[in-house]
Parts: C-alpha cells; structure tokens; sequence
C-alpha cells in the first residue's frame, strides 16, 4: 500500500518563516506565518502534524538554509528535511511567474510543489554528530581569526613604513609574537644605536630565534632612517601600541582554536575506534594519513562535507568543493570549436572547502611524488597552477573515497604499483 506524503514549503527568514503546506495532487491545505522562537518553532510543527493528520515521517519540508534551528526542530520531531540551492529555487520560481515578482508566500508555495514534482534536485539532511557541530564552528573561529591576524598585521606594516621600514627587513610575519616584542625593546629608529648588543642576543636566544644574530638585526635597524615631519613617529608608534595588544590577543585565540581542533579530531577518532562501532572506513585515520593532509585541512573536510565523507560520495565531494569543471558546448560558438565542449572553473561551491582542498593539494605536490609528477605533467601541457591543483585535488579525492570504501590507510608503495 502506498503512503501518503505531504509536502512542505518553509521560506526561511530572521523574524518570521513562511509556511505552506500542500498533498500530492498539489492542493493547497494552508500557508501560515511563524515567529522565529522557540515557541514559534513548536507552534509551526504542531500545526503541520494537526493540519496533515499526518505521521512526521510522511511530512517532506523543503527549505533553502540547510542548516540553524528550523531544520534541527524539524528533524527532531522526525520530518523528512530536504534543501535546495537558492538557484535553483529561483529557476523554480518562474514556473510560477515570469514576471520576476517575488515574495514570502510565494516561495514557500515554490519551494513545497517543487519537492513534490523534483525531489531529485532537493539534498536529504541528517542531524550531525554534536562533536562534528562544534569541530565546524571551531574551524570558522580558526579562519576567522587568520584572517583578522593579516587584517592587523597589515596595519602594522602600514605603520612601520611611514617611519622604520627597516624593521620589516627582519619579519616576513610582522604579526609574530617575537616581532612585536623585539619592535617593543627598539621601537624608534632613534633608539636604535643605543640597543645593546648583548641585549638583543639574549632576547634572540630566549625566543629561539636562529636566522639572525644580533649583529645583524643591529646593522639592519642601524640604516639610514626616514626623514619623517615631526610628530610622525610619535603617532605610528602609538597606533603600533594599540595594534600589538589587539595581535597578542588573537594569537593567543588562534593556538586555543587549533587545540580545539586537535582535540575534537581525536574525539571523533576514538569515537571511530569504541567497540561495538561500525567504524564507518574510520574516515578521520583515514583522511590523516593522506600526503598533504594537517591540522586545518583535516578539520575542514569533517566540518563542511561529513555526509560524503561518510558514504564515500566521490560526485558529492568534488562538487561541493568546486573541484569538478562545468562544461558547456552549445550553441554557433561550439559549431566554431568543432563541437569541442568548453571546461570551467565551477564557482558555485563551498568556498571553505574550495580553499581546504587547494591547500591540501598544494602540499601534496610538495611532498607527494605522485601527485607532483602529475602536476609536472599538467603544467607541461600548459595548465595554469591553479587548474593544475584543482586536478591534484580531483584526483586525491577520488582516492580518498576508494580508500573509504576499503577502509585502508594510505600506501605509497600501492598507489605507485598501481
């Protein structure tokens, strides 16, 4: 006997979600608006239960955001949750209009009748496992303080060449603990020849610093200074001051992160290894053991494409991190290139995905014989780097998933007999 499903549109929003909800002959049963609150949230899937006489299971929501509280109250109540990307909504959305007229309700109704007619196009969502949701978060708070570090060490750099360029001569990395400290012990040009020797050799030594020694970091702060206006040092080394505090503070959160994330990787490793566990391909040792493969990029994968990972989706994966090329051979132009398809970069993907694999494959090269021969190759043939890496990543992800599915470590000496 066939079930009956029922099928639901929620437009996502801050304050208040559109809700319809329609049978399979598309019917239209209600539309209904709930605040975004807890008991918002309760009201609206007591509603769809009350509205469909329905199980939960037989409910199939369609929503854009795959993620947040709507989709986790949903899937605890034991919906079926599907999304949807935002563009191919909006291709659904002119079934409805032509005239690009969009509103709440609207999309709600597209999104429910969409699931019901192209249920191929929506991504099944599951409830992830809780230390995956805090290894994401922990991941994002990593990258958002890189990228804060750069942000101030910028400034700082800024700074130093309106009066000390010379300083920078002694740091590719201004935002370095040991620079900051040593800008502290020497911060004018004009203090520069009364440092010590003696001094700067033990704040060398202290702070395990082996490039220079400190005839040389003298002799450099020792140059020709700047002609600057008067009051000009006086203003970049306080704005310095604020800065240096600011840098300390988030290298400090950026060694918390990376220990947050060793020890949320280890968590999910011997969650992998406890008995009675299916272990399913054990994916962190797995992924660890891949050339290229630390800290962040290992984080990066679990956090952004768990799901994959654990089916081993080879398609999914190359997809979501923008590894697989779009082409398109259509039309007069490709009767001009003898019907030869065009291959793009795919830009619709995971960004922080996209980053983790270029990194993963831009190591892999480095360390890798495999992998930098191919990319010797490629290059050869006239591939750019980056379209070079991109096939790098391509290729190691489709490696990873063979090693997924066998459940093996990863074996130079198999992958070269093979």
């Amino acid at each position: 006997m066939k079930t009956q499903k029922w099928f639901v549109g929620i437009d996502w929003a801050t304050e208040e979600h559109a809700v319809c909800l329609i049978d399979e002959s598309g019917k239209v049963l209600g539309e209904r608006a709930f605040a975004h609150s807890g008991a918002g949230l309760a009201e609206m899937s007591a509603w769809l239960l009350d509205k469909s006489a329905a199980e939960a299971s037989q409910l199939h929501v369609a929503i854009e955001t795959p993620h947040g509280a709507v989709v986790e109250t949903l899937l605890e109540r034991g919906m079926v949750v599907h999304s949807v990307n935002p563009k191919q909504l909006d291709r659904f959305r002119d079934r409805f209009t032509v005239a690009g007229a969009k509103d709440d309700r609207r999309d709600a109704r597209v999104l429910a009748d969409s699931l019901r007619t192209d249920a191929p196009s929506f991504r099944v969502l599951q409830v992830d496992d809780p230390t995956i949701i805090e290894l994401r978060e922990w991941s994002r708070i990593a990258e958002e303080l890189g990228y804060e570090r750069v942000r101030l060490g910028n400034r700082v750099r800024e700074q130093l060449l309106r009066y000390y360029p010379q300083m920078i001569e002694l740091a590719n990395d201004v935002a370095d603990d040991w620079f900051l400290a040593l800008w502290e012990l020497v911060p004018t040009p004009k203090l520069a020849p009364h440092a010590r020797e003696k001094k700067i050799a033990n704040f060398l030594l202290e702070r395990r610093i082996r490039r220079y020694d400190a005839k040389h970091v003298l002799s450099t702060l020792r140059q020709k200074p700047l002609f600057v206006a008067p009051g000009t040092t006086q203003a970049a080394v306080a704005h310095i001051k604020t800065l240096a505090v600011r840098i300390r503070l988030v290298n400090q959160q950026i060694k918390e992160a990376k220990g947050q994330l060793d020890r949320l990787t280890n968590e999910l490793a011997a969650k992998e290894s406890e008995p009675g566990q299916k272990c399913e391909q054990r994916v962190v040792d797995i992924l660890r053991s891949l050339p290229g493969v630390g800290r962040i990029v290992l984080a990066t994968l679990l956090a952004e494409a768990s799901q994959p990972l654990k089916t081993a989706d080879y398609h999914a994966l190359r997809t979501l991190s923008g590894a697989a090329p779009v082409t398109q051979q259509t039309g007069k132009q490709g009767k001009k290139r003898g019907h030869k398809p065009v291959v793009l970069m795919r830009r619709a993907c995971n960004m922080r995905l996209r980053n983790a694999v270029h990194w993963w494959s831009g190591i892999a090269i480095q360390h890798d014989p495999r992998s930098k021969a191919t990319y010797a190759a490629l290059r050869a043939r006239g591939h750019s780097h980056s379209r070079a890496l991109r096939t790098i990543a391509d290729r190691l992800l489709a490696l990873a998933c063979a090693m997924l599915r066998d459940r093996t470590l990863y074996d130079p000496a198999l992958r070269q007999a093979a």
